[in-house]
């Protein structure tokens, strides 16, 4: 999954909270496509590991489990749904960062955090280190190193910023395709742990493309501001912007969406080990995978195109549609009892992925506004992170005591279901606040033009008064 964000409204590398907030014209091209390339192996390092998770997911279980343990599908799958889960958690937190420090610092710390958070992975001897090696540090680094990315693109493009984005979430898709079978292929050479090892060039690499970031300089003040380093921290209401809950259609967004996600993880944590369940070793799982990533990137290309033809927040109603496949499709997985059919769903579940994913930013915008579309995206990622974390482990639970997934997939059908439903609502309420806020305006122009109409009759009447004062004089 990867949650697409807004063109900020500062400068790359400026210090936020300045009083003149002119940014530098962005250049459309030039270093740009650097950054944009940049951006793309981000995307494509940070989620291609996450959505391959169900590989590594069943090496664990062989590596770190035992037949005298019945909580280990429950216990493993903690430490792919921390790790997803803390990328989400911490975003709110990330744009403030962002904001205070720049594009660059951020992007390039993360890499690092996650680098380290990787390697140390590949030490352990049991599965509850992963928890804070893999499942917090690693994520912590790459959320701070994956929201960086696409902030910077509002800096250096404009004209093509939707063209730009499309090809840098694109590369989610790319690795997500191809990482399953080299996962696959090394951990069956050379284990679990030097896979990690491997992983780590990854991200190494990320660390480096951070530097890429560079900052746009929008006056000579600013120039000079560098030189000095001189910092200004940001005024606290743009830090917290809470406001933005103030509006109730993005209330209900911020929190139906997060309802409809408590199972929206599962088929990529437990998917293979249900494969292996059903069919042992005689189907190549990292199909499903590949299914999966190959049409959430068309889903990306052609629903973010139908949603520029679908006026205002009914947009939501694309999301809507989404959710309702998502939450059948999961229930599908268990009624599957041929591999072929696994893979008509696993097509179907990423081409309306990619739906759900493509139209994140041009909903907010329609509901707050461009000014707090940034923070508005971020907090609803932070809530997302809860039912994206707990979902896998509740299924690890079940699976661990009914001995199959069966009722897992069931059930991590129900909350898109639900999610979607809540979601209905939203273009009727948005509807109403509008009109509430253009008879607001109506009603202020008309009491405005009522005092000026009373203003110059008193002006009249004076000035009338005032002749025939001085005419009777």
């Amino acid at each position: 999954m990867v949650p697409v964000t807004a063109a900020p409204s500062r400068a790359a590398g400026g210090a936020a909270g300045s009083a003149e907030p002119a940014a530098a014209e962005p250049p459309d091209g030039g270093w740009g496509w650097v950054v944009m390339l940049s951006a793309m192996w981000c995307n494509g390092s940070v989620f291609g590991i996450q959505n391959s998770c169900g590989v590594l997911f069943v090496s664990m279980l062989q590596l770190f489990g035992s037949a005298e343990d019945k909580q280990l599908a429950f216990k493993t799958a903690w430490v792919s749904s921390l790790s997803m889960g803390m990328i989400f958690f911490c975003s709110p937190i990330v744009s403030i960062f962002t904001d205070l420090f720049g594009c660059r610092k951020v992007a390039v710390t993360g890499a690092a955090v996650g680098f380290a958070g990787l390697l140390s992975s590949s030490f352990v001897s049991t599965i509850e280190p992963l928890y804070f090696t893999y499942g917090i540090l690693f994520a912590c680094g790459c959320s701070f190193a994956y929201q960086p990315s696409l902030v910077v693109l509002g800096y250096y493009f404009k004209k093509r910023l939707g063209l730009v984005n499309g090809i840098v979430t694109a590369g989610s898709s790319l690795f997500t395709v191809s990482l399953p079978f080299l996962l696959r292929v090394l951990i069956d050479s050379v284990g679990l742990y030097n896979t990690l090892r491997v992983l780590c060039i990854l991200m190494f690499i990320l660390f480096l493309a951070g530097f890429t970031y560079k900052p746009l300089v929008s006056n000579a003040n600013d120039k000079e501001e560098g030189k000095k380093g001189k910092f200004r921290s940001a005024p606290e209401k743009k830090i917290f912007n809470f406001s933005v809950f103030k509006v109730k259609s993005y209330r209900i967004w911020a929190f139906g969406i997060p309802a409809a996600l408590f199972g929206y993880f599962v088929p990529y944590v437990h998917l293979m080990k249900h494969v292996k369940d059903r069919f042992g070793d005689s189907v190549p799982e990292e199909v499903l995978l590949l299914c999966l990533g190959i049409t959430s990137g068309i889903g990306r290309l052609i629903f973010g195109r139908v949603a520029d033809y679908i006026p205002g927040a009914k947009k939501v109603y694309l999301q809507v549609t989404s959710f309702f496949f998502i939450g059948l499709m999961s229930m599908m997985i268990p009624l599957c009892h041929v591999f072929g059919g696994l893979i008509a769903v696993c097509l179907f579940m990423g081409l309306f992925d990619g739906c759900f994913i493509c139209i994140m930013a041009p909903i907010a915008f329609e509901l707050v506004g461009a000014q707090d579309v940034s923070q508005a995206i971020g907090f609803l990622l932070g809530l997302m992170s809860i039912p994206m974390t707990v979902g896998p482990p509740i299924a690890g639970l079940l699976r661990d005591h009914l001995g199959t997934y069966d009722v897992a997939f069931y059930l991590a059908g129900v909350p898109p279901l639900i999610g979607g439903t809540i979601l209905c609502f939203i273009p009727w309420v948005h509807e109403r606040q509008k009109l509430k806020e253009r008879a607001k305006t109506v009603d202020g122009e008309t009491t405005e033009k009522m005092l000026e109409n009373e203003s110059t009759f008193v002006s009249d009447t004076a000035e009338k008064t005032l002749k025939k004062t001085e005419s009777g004089f």
